[in-house]
């Protein structure tokens, strides 16, 4: 496996949520990154999350289309992530969705790993590149 790390920034705005899912707390996110380092990129997704009744407890998800270059291979991928707080001990995966690599990414497999350090936000991404049957 390949190991790329480097740092991207994010913007999150509110959406409104459906008529179905607004009354019991859920919250819609848009996502908006930019990635620098070895994954020069631009993600764009959305965001569901739900905050727990106990302090420090929430969990999320999202899915998220990314587009650019991966160690100079252009192309995109997207990512699911899944999030779980649970009274302020974090859980985080975030996997490449198989199959859904394009260009010269195709065949991506991997996982993103998250960091957050002095209000900076740094990841690291495990990938491989397979040929397709």
């Amino acid at each position: 496996m390949a190991v790329v790390e480097g740092e991207f920034n994010v913007t999150m705005s509110p959406e409104h949520m459906s008529v179905g899912a607004s009354g019991f707390g859920l919250h819609r996110m848009v996502l908006d990154k930019r990635y620098h380092g070895a994954l020069e990129a631009s993600g764009n997704g959305e965001m569901l999350s739900f905050m727990g009744a106990a302090q420090g407890s929430a969990g999320y998800v999202a899915m998220e289309r990314v587009e650019g270059t991966l160690n100079g291979l252009s192309g995109g991928f997207t990512l699911q992530h899944s999030g779980i707080m649970d009274r302020g001990q974090p859980s985080l995966s975030v996997l490449v969705v198989p199959d859904s690599g394009s260009g010269e990414l195709t065949g991506l497999s991997g996982k993103l790993d998250i960091r957050n350090e002095g209000g900076k936000h740094f990841y690291t991404l495990d990938y491989v590149i397979a040929a397709l049957p």
